[in-house]
């Protein structure tokens, strides 16, 4: 090339040249989530910055994949050839992305590269080696782009004369000068990334500062609103607990041995085998009360069936920890037994933070998968929320139906103009997998956790009950005038009167809990019709956020906080429970086994006047008169000392936001609040063994994995 033609480029242009780079980095990460959900374009994510209400997290991104550019630039002191290789790093992960979205409807998270480098199975994996449906355009799309993009490249390396970005009289002074440079940059990513999903760091504040505000219930939404780059970072490192006071090995086997003597002491009293019984744990989306929020008033009962069975059955108000959303929270507290209320502030979504990288996650449906016909779960909805095909799996489910099934698809069915599936499919669904009828699954469902409806059914006609989850989603929010003949009206009792959108909405929320309540009647009908024994555990996860003026005041927050729910158990259930309390050793000493409530009757309502999500377990096992393992022994105990506890939250739709300096809401069997600093030292002590035991399991040794602590006796 003509010597005259070349010329030695200025720093602006480099400087320039690394900005537009960098955008086209960004721009190409977002292409990769753009096809699903809202289908935000990269170029309306880059324009956000540019209009106002404080969103910038375009540049956010700009300035983390800008660090990592540098560090290329810096490391190889060749400015065209690091953007070259910038490119084709960003088109090949921006690639791996979209094939991600195409084939498992969620983001690249860090516990993908964890599990394909030491080659597990999932997520990437899925990807890598079944290339979904529109793999190949998505391919050529980004080739094309990194074409032109290295093209560019070239022909301004041709037309640079300047061979070192960074020139030094000595080329050792030189490269240590770089090499700091580099060790600068990729250090403060590394340092930004593990605090970035901590409360309160300076990471975490820096990102809200650019608008930052994280969608935990949705990958994808997340990466749409606040960009793939850091979206993927705020998982990397996400703070789950502070180590305990006294965590040790030598700690959590003596904690073992000590609950061990106490669910020997209680097994003692109980006949049953958790295992022996159906379970069917049914998280009724928004399901509460509205009759109880202060300041409203209904002119009729929406709930007259399930308000008359929870006085004659196992039932109270559940202490919930979120309001107008946080469901995937609720859940996760109800399969684990964990609480929200022990984990750092900045844990506020396990499934997406903490599930998909835990070594060992015990839930309880595992009771079922050891000694049982196995578990399963329903949710007619995206399964790809809240990471629930990944986390189902990781929780050994060993099928998770979901909307496009043909278990729930065949017979879907909507109210009026709600867009969602009614209870009454979501319950149709659940009586044949618990009958046997489930036909063979065709739906072509790469992200849920496949076992064909077949097996199923062949292991239902076998030995043991079965556990199945369902989260119904009739009741989701919003509630806009779906139903028609609609009764109910809404109206304040405090003299400021509701708004005209507000009545619209509650009225709306009424009908469909209404629908809930006929809906139920008709399934526990069935239920009562079968042979075999099947007990329910019912609770709503949260209030709806549509009480204006009751959640504007903090005095109301423990009422908005507060759902219903009940345990019930068919006729067989209720004889197979007064028959283990017939056989079992020393039947009758003590209201401790619960059988009376499994027989119809009510045991110790005031100690079940009160819950939390955690304790449900440990309580139906009480209704069931079912053997306990030394986890749900502990659980009971818990729960007599105190029944309820919730994190610091606030009353916000997707009501999940934490106060990181809040103090956590106990409360007592009346619904009172526990000062705990003067509670029992009893009391003191299992907060301690708590916050012990769910540390060992979540950010732990796992010491309790060895010593039986899961394990629940068959006899």
């Amino acid at each position: 090339m003509n010597s005259k033609i070349r010329t030695w480029f200025p720093w602006w242009a480099y400087a320039a040249a690394f900005v537009l780079f960098a955008t086209a980095g960004v721009a190409m990460l977002q292409w990769s989530v753009m096809i699903v959900r809202a289908r935000v374009t990269p170029w309306e994510f880059v324009a956000k910055t540019f209009t106002g209400g404080g969103q910038y997290q375009f540049l956010l991104n700009l300035i983390v994949v800008g660090a990592l550019y540098a560090v290329l630039v810096f490391a190889t002191n060749r400015f065209w050839i690091a953007s070259g290789l910038f490119v084709v790093i960003i088109g090949v992960i921006a690639v791996f992305e979209r094939m991600k979205v195409l084939v498992r409807s969620e983001t690249i998270r860090p516990t993908d590269i964890t599990l394909m480098a030491s080659g597990g199975a999932g997520g990437m994996g899925d990807t890598v080696t079944n290339m979904p449906a529109g793999s190949t355009d998505a391919i050529v799309q980004m080739s094309v782009t990194v074409a032109i993009l290295l093209v560019v490249c070239i022909a301004a390396a041709l037309f640079d004369t300047r061979r070192s970005l960074i020139a030094t009289p000595r080329r050792f002074i030189g490269r240590v000068r770089r090499g700091i440079a580099a060790v600068l940059c990729a250090s403060l990513l590394v340092a930004f990334s593990a605090d970035l999903g901590t409360s309160g760091s300076w990471a975490n504040s820096f990102a809200a500062g650019f608008g930052d505000r994280a969608k935990l219930w949705d990958s994808i939404a997340d990466a749409q609103s606040n960009g793939v780059a850091v979206g993927f970072l705020r998982l990397t490192r996400p703070k789950v607990m502070d180590e305990p006071a006294g965590y040790s090995e030598a700690t959590m086997r003596e904690l073992a041995q000590r609950y061990a003597k106490q669910a020997t002491t209680i097994n003692a009293t109980r006949g049953a085998n958790l295992a022996d019984g159906t379970v069917v744990m049914i998280l009724s989306e928004s399901f509460s009360d509205p009759t109880r929020v202060p300041g409203v008033a209904l002119n009729d009962d929406p709930m007259p069936y399930i308000r008359a069975l929870k006085k004659t059955t196992t039932s109270g108000l559940m202490l919930s920890s979120g309001y107008g959303g946080g469901t995937a929270n609720l859940e996760f507290q109800a399969l684990t037994g964990l609480s929200m209320t022990n984990f750092d502030a900045s844990l506020s979504s396990p499934y997406q933070q903490l599930v998909p990288q835990m070594s060992w996650a015990p839930s309880f449906n595992q009771i079922w998968n050891a000694g049982g016909a196995g578990s399963e779960a329903v949710h007619p909805y995206n399964p790809a929320l809240y990471s629930r095909s990944t986390n189902y799996r990781k929780f050994g489910f060993g099928a998770f139906y979901s909307q496009d099934d043909p278990l729930i698809a065949d017979h879907a069915k909507r109210i009026d103009r709600s867009h969602y599936i009614s209870d009454e499919t979501s319950y149709d669904s659940v009586l044949k997998l618990i009958e046997g009828k489930a036909g063979a699954s065709g739906a072509d469902d790469a992200t849920a956790v496949k076992t064909s409806a077949k097996k199923a059914s062949e292991t239902s006609s076998g030995n043991g009950g079965r556990f199945i989850q369902l989260v119904t989603m009739q009741n989701h929010m919003g509630y806009d005038d779906w139903y028609d003949h609609n009764q109910f009206k809404a109206s304040s009792t405090n003299g400021t009167p509701l708004a005209a959108d507000e009545r619209m909405h509650i009225a709306t929320y009424a009908k469909g809990m209404n629908y809930t309540d006929q809906y139920t009647k008709a399934f526990l009908d069935k239920l009562d019709a079968l042979g075999k024994p099947v007990t329910v555990i019912f609770y709503g996860d949260h209030l709806p956020s549509i009480y204006k003026h009751a959640s504007a005041d903090d005095r109301n927050s423990i009422p908005l906080h507060e759902t219903d729910y009940f345990i019930w158990s068919n006729k067989a259930g209720r004889e197979a429970a007064r028959k283990a309390e017939a056989g079992a050793s020393g039947a009758g000493a003590s209201g401790a086994s619960g059988a009376g409530a499994a027989a119809g009757g009510v045991d110790s309502a005031a100690e079940n006047a009160y819950t939390s999500p955690n304790y449900l377990m440990a309580q139906a096992a009480a209704h069931m008169n079912a053997r306990v393992s030394p986890y749900l022994a502990f659980l009971t105990a818990m729960h007599r000392a105190v029944p309820a506890m919730e994190p610091p939250v606030v009353n916000v739709t997707q009501g999940w936001t934490r106060i990181p300096d809040g103090t956590p809401l106990y409360l007592d069997a009346n619904g009172k609040q526990i000062d705990v600093a003067h509670a029992s030292a009893e009391t003191r002590r299992l907060l301690s063994d708590y916050r012990l035991i769910q540390y060992d399991i979540t950010a732990g040794k796992g010491y309790l994995r060895g010593f039986g602590f899961m394990d629940v006796p068959a006899k």
